[in-house]
């Protein structure tokens, strides 16, 4: 099943979809922390970031299926063996493997860029990313309580690290 999948990097005609994806988290989950729709121009300052900010889409039957991307983690030089990772999969498509095909992808990637520590920031009333990174070899590194609020409700933002 999974051969049906490719993991590229990004075109830039593959902005729009990739808005649309996150967009639908924003309004409907916690996965996204913003509580308004992500205008195009966020996608594009991100292409344009290019090697400092790997992106990738998964693609399937060609349909953008999700996308993720490595970000630093600070702009200071004493944290450039350390970055973050986010990635979404159209909600149509979890479930069936392209999350953990995306995930492998973005840890060569950081590997070629000899980041040594991969963090990720998750919503705590986003149990499914929780369970997916723990899954994956992340563990919970700290959690800041109650310091987020959407949907008139308020979440924890919990920090799991995983070693490349």
């Amino acid at each position: 099943m999974e051969d049906r999948y490719l993991v590229r990097p990004v075109r830039e005609d593959d902005l729009l979809r990739i808005r649309e994806i996150f967009n639908w988290y924003v309004r409907e989950s916690f996965a996204a922390y913003p509580v308004n729709d992500v205008e195009i121009g966020f996608f594009q300052m991100l292409y344009r970031e290019g090697t400092s900010c790997p992106l990738f889409v998964v693609e399937t039957d060609g349909d953008i299926a999700g996308f993720g991307l490595i970000r630093p983690y600070l702009p200071f030089p004493s944290f450039r063996k350390t970055a973050q990772v986010s990635y979404f999969i159209c909600p149509g498509y979890t479930g069936r493997g392209m999350g953990t095909m995306l995930l492998e992808r973005l840890t060569r990637e950081a590997r070629s860029m000899e980041i040594h520590t991969l963090l990720a920031n998750i919503s705590s009333r986003n149990e499914p990313s929780l369970k997916f990174h723990a899954r994956h070899g992340f563990t919970e590194v700290g959690r800041l309580k109650g310091i987020g609020e959407k949907f008139g409700k308020r979440f924890d933002v919990v920090w799991m690290q995983k070693e490349v």
